[in-house]
């Protein structure tokens, strides 16, 4: 193994000079800089990064934890995540909580072992305010993804999903449908009230009343509970159409829905939040209030790095970005 010795004698330097040239630190004149990188050229050297992160007390190193890896949304997001990061010179880490506060974490607990620079964190709802403040406290700089945390100070890159929920629910609306249902997450999530929020004011600026008995709350990952659909089916005054809070609650319900005899939209309409990624190009079904997944990892990569390298401002930013509305062929006008 080629070491800096090695270098350093062939080039006629110490190994201190050698040392600063990998690490970029300290005066050495642009002479001295190129024959030592001539000779790590020609002896095929590869700077030890471990050891480089001690000098520098950086890793080059960050993070990013996501809460459903099997959702299209988070797996675009993490490749513009990782886009971002290897233009500007950094490696990913990828880790996925499953919607689980134990297992996100052990994810920061690995993250304060490994010396990761920074996070771009989506959180599994308020409760993870606790793992938040432990990378605060250890000066780890992050980035909060999709979901605000209250009692938290940090950048944000967030979608409208109380403008996009209501932009959903009023275009049921449009079409004739005077009972909707809304299968939602868990409310200690802040996308899932924001939802909710824009549900209701769909109700309420067409004159409708928000009906309890026809709202479900449930766990964004997957719809596992299908008794809670049967209750709004056999309902004394059943919906007609269902607004499912994300894509993953959407193809539960339309599975569970056709596993009863029932197709979309002849027997109800549904429409969601997010889209599918790729597959939507081959299999457009779904009417969503479509996410630009790709920019909330590209965009929330960048903050992470300004904040990093000191190139951010003192307040913190929040960007908001605007969901698409694509109608599509599971919502259609009430017979």
């Amino acid at each position: 193994m080629i070491t800096i010795y090695d270098i350093a004698e062939k080039a006629g330097v110490s190994a201190m000079t050698v040392s600063r040239v990998i690490n970029n630190t300290g005066r050495i004149s642009e002479a001295t800089r190129k024959r030592v990188k001539k000779v790590m050229e020609e002896l095929h050297y590869i700077p030890n990064s471990m050891a480089r992160s001690l000098v520098l007390q950086k890793t080059k190193i960050l993070s990013l934890l996501i809460t459903d890896i099997t959702n299209p949304f988070y797996t675009t997001l993490a490749r513009g995540a990782e886009d971002a990061a290897l233009r500007a010179g950094y490696r990913l880490l990828f880790a996925n909580s499953d919607e689980d506060y134990a297992k996100e974490k052990g994810y920061v607990d690995m993250m304060l072992s490994t010396r990761v620079d920074g996070v771009l964190f989506a959180p599994t709802g308020d409760h993870s305010l606790e793992n938040l403040l432990q990378l605060q406290k250890h000066n780890i700089p992050f980035v909060v993804l999709d979901r605000e945390i209250p009692g938290i100070e940090a950048d944000l890159v967030l979608g409208d999903s109380k403008e996009g929920a209501r932009k959903l629910v009023e275009h049921l609306i449009e079409l004739g449908h005077r009972r909707i249902a809304m299968i939602n997450g868990s409310p200690d999530v802040s996308t899932a009230r924001l939802r909710y929020t824009g549900y209701r004011e769909a109700h309420l600026l067409s004159g409708l009343a928000v009906e309890d008995s026809l709202v479900i709350h449930r766990n964004f990952r997957d719809f596992q509970d299908e008794s809670a659909l049967d209750a709004l089916i056999h309902h004394e005054n059943p919906p007609t159409a269902i607004f499912a809070a994300n894509n993953m609650l959407a193809i539960g319900a339309v599975q569970a829905l056709r596993k009863r005899g029932l197709q979309v939209p002849s027997d109800l309409s549904v429409v969601c939040f997010d889209g599918f990624g790729p597959t939507d190009a081959l299999n457009p079904f779904l009417t969503a209030a479509s996410q630009p997944a790709y920019q909330f990892g590209a965009l929330g990569m960048q903050l992470l790095i300004e904040r990093i390298e000191g190139e951010a401002t003192l307040e913190h930013r929040k960007m908001i970005l605007p969901s698409e509305l694509l109608i599509r062929s599971s919502s259609q006008a009430l017979a």
